[in-house]
């Protein structure tokens, strides 16, 4: 593949350009991108800088694309990397720092012009820092390494962003700029400055195990399109794209020398992949603060065929499909689950085989050993799925992998953790056993140091496909981790939902608009209003309630200090204030909705509304006022297509347009 440059120096000609120098090679063709204009232009060999440009003190280590906010566009450079290993000879990098640069100049990111420019760029720092970001110069790490093999002889000629899965490529729509002036007429080839990041996870560790020396890899690719956070991403979209779609991939390196060494040469590759994503179906769970949401199931005509085309790109990526669901068969999630096999009767795909796994039964009283039963039941399908396995002393592959597991739960993260990390494990026996590394009657939990390693990358690894959806670490690591499940990681769990519960009711409104803004998902509209991101426009007394719930609450602790004539004296004080706090307590319960953060450039009002065909579990928390009728009447004003159109009104995603 074509190179990228690795370093780059950034110069700043006042008000006029900022002009990006390739430190290496020598004399390599410069970057300009003209502020007032926005040109992006490629200069000739050699050329030489304006004598007014001054440097940045700052290495850059890549441009990560442009986003265009309310009053300026901004170029995102990364200016700062942390080495996470290596793979294939290339080095793999976490992006730790950014700067953005704005293109106006009256436009400062130090100190912005008003509430909403600030506003928009505190939702691209949030995104760029509160993600984790990996990249490499040399190696594709949006594609499996089947997938590069496949096309290792039309990938030649190509720069590494062409080469990308474009599912993976994460700032696809930040580059779409330099991707455009790429294919405009003229010498403008732009990608040597073209940084495909991938939003996920990389583990690599090296270990001895019978006298070959092995590297274990893991890697997870998120999916950008319907990204976004647990609650306000649910389900699928008309595209056939699901929210929380990840690809994970196992690799096993068998190390020609010693698994220090810098040749990075393996005379084995094995990879494994899974995949996970929510149910495939128009659904979603309303915050109404609740502990439990209510479940709602859109059940329009779009359905079936939005599902199709999911399985439809599975089966075309990665061959036959064996789903395995993890969602509970009563109680909160049996709507889901039951929806789910009568999308999958009706559909009856020939490449699709369905699979329930009962989780919380099988595995009750903390005996998650009994994964082992769903092993079990799959064992056969992942033989004939098989690994993708390339020997040196071959000119083709052993063996290829042919299909692929997709598991879910309800939010595709703690139980499909479990579930993946021991299918993973079983395959790595299996695979390990293939190459004579282990025989016959051997495993791999005989050999503690490579257990060890590889429960550490799985619930590394688990915990960070967690943050990234719904803001805390994963629940049921421990299991993944040390193989056993006891009460202190119980009370851990129980403290982490806790803070998931307060994260996606309060906080996580902002970070799906951060999604949306990062990946194209929302483009500014003829009607939009800017105010609408920074202002309250909740009736009085919604935004009062609450300052008299605290109020309320601080004078009763309050007093408890006041001096007493008497006993009597405070009783009525008392219940005056528990009163008027139980009042305010319930008032915000009735009207949940109107407290939880929703998101605000893609606002859910039609989801939150929808009253069409489908299963509701509950309509808490949209209260009795005004406010809630009029929301009802602006949703429904809006035509909302009826039930039978693509739902792009109906929240479940826009319509990307790079």
């Amino acid at each position: 593949m074509k190179t990228l440059h690795q370093r780059l120096n950034l110069y700043t000609d006042g008000n006029e350009t900022y002009t990006f120098v390739p430190v290496d090679p020598v004399g390599a063709r410069s970057l300009t991108i003209y502020r007032n204009s926005g040109d992006i232009v490629l200069n000739p060999p050699n050329t030489p800088l304006p004598a007014t440009a001054e440097r940045s003190g700052k290495t850059i280590y890549g441009i990560i694309g442009m986003v265009n906010l309310l009053m300026s566009e901004y170029v995102i450079i990364l200016t700062g990397r942390e080495l996470k290993g290596r793979l294939m000879g290339q080095n793999i990098f976490h992006a730790t720092e950014y700067d953005i640069l704005p293109l106006n100049p009256d436009v400062s990111v130090s100190n912005p012009p008003n509430p909403v420019e600030a506003h928009l760029q505190g939702l691209v720092r949030s995104h760029l820092y509160g993600g984790y970001f990996l990249f490499s110069y040399g190696w594709d790490l949006t594609r499996r390494l089947q997938a590069q093999w496949t096309s290792i002889e039309g990938d030649k000629e190509k720069s590494l962003w062409e080469a990308a899965d474009e599912r993976f490529f994460w700032n696809r729509f930040l580059q779409t700029r330099f991707i455009e002036v790429t294919y405009s007429k003229g010498d403008n080839n732009l990608s040597p400055y073209i940084l495909p990041i991938i939003y996920g996870t990389f583990d690599i560790r090296a270990t001895r195990i019978n006298g070959n020396y092995l590297k274990l890899c893991l890697i997870s690719r998120r999916s950008r399109h319907r990204a976004g956070t647990r609650y306000f991403r649910r389900g699928i979209d008309n595209e056939g794209h699901v929210a929380n779609f990840n690809e994970t991939e196992q690799i096993v390196l068998l190390e020609s020398t010693k698994a220090d060494s810098a040749e990075d040469e393996s005379s084995v590759q094995l990879s494994f992949v899974q995949i996970r994503g929510s149910v495939p179906l128009y659904w979603a769970e309303i915050n109404t603060l609740r502990y439990k949401p209510d479940v709602q199931i859109m059940d329009t005509r779009d359905t079936l065929e939005a599902t199709r085309k999911h399985f439809q790109m599975q089966n075309a990526e990665y061959g036959k499909t064996n789903l395995v669901n993890l969602v509970n068969h009563k109680g909160h999630e049996q709507p889901v689950k039951e929806a789910y096999e009568h999308q999958m009767a009706e559909l009856n795909l020939p490449n699709v085989h369905y699979e329930y796994f009962d989780f919380h039964n099988e595995c009750k009283h903390m005996r998650w050993d009994r994964i082992s039963v769903l092993i079990d039941k799959i064992q056969d399908d992942l033989v004939n799925n098989g690994y993708f396995h390339l020997d040196a002393a071959h000119e083709k592959p052993v063996k290829v992998q042919t299909g692929v597991v997709r598991t879910n739960c309800m939010d595709n993260l703690d139980r499909t953790n479990v579930a993946q990390a021991a299918i993973a494990k079983w395959t790595l026996n299996r695979q390990l056993k293939a190459i004579g590394v282990l025989h016959e009657t051997d495993s791999i939990d005989n050999y503690e140091p490579l257990v060890e390693e590889f429960r550490e990358m799985w619930s590394d690894h688990a915990n960070l496909i967690s943050i990234a959806y719904s803001g805390t670490g994963a629940l049921k690591v421990e299991f993944t981790k040390t193989g056993k499940r006891t009460h202190k990681g119980t009370l851990e769990d129980g403290y982490k939902s806790v803070m998931r519960y307060l994260k996606n009711n309060f906080f996580d409104g902002a970070r799906q608009d951060a999604f949306d803004l990062m990946t194209g998902a929302w483009l500014p509209r003829r009607n939009w209003s800017p105010s609408g991101l920074v202002a309250d426009r909740r009736p009085l007394l919604v935004r009062a309630v609450p300052y008299v719930l605290w109020y309320s609450i601080f004078m009763i602790f309050a007093g408890l200090t006041l001096p007493r004539s008497s006993d009597y004296s405070l009783t009525y004080y008392f219940l005056l204030w528990i009163f008027l706090a139980g009042i305010a307590l319930t008032f915000i319960m009735i009207h949940g909705i109107s407290y939880v953060s929703w998101p605000r450039l893609l606002p859910l009002t039609d989801t939150i509304y929808y009253d069409g065909p489908g299963f509701r579990s509950g309509n808490h928390g949209k209260g009795f006022g005004i406010h809630a009728l009029d929301a009802k009447i602006s949703a429904k004003s809006r035509g909302r297509k009826g039930a039978s159109s693509k739902l792009d009104e109906i929240e479940m995603g826009s319509k990307r347009i790079d």
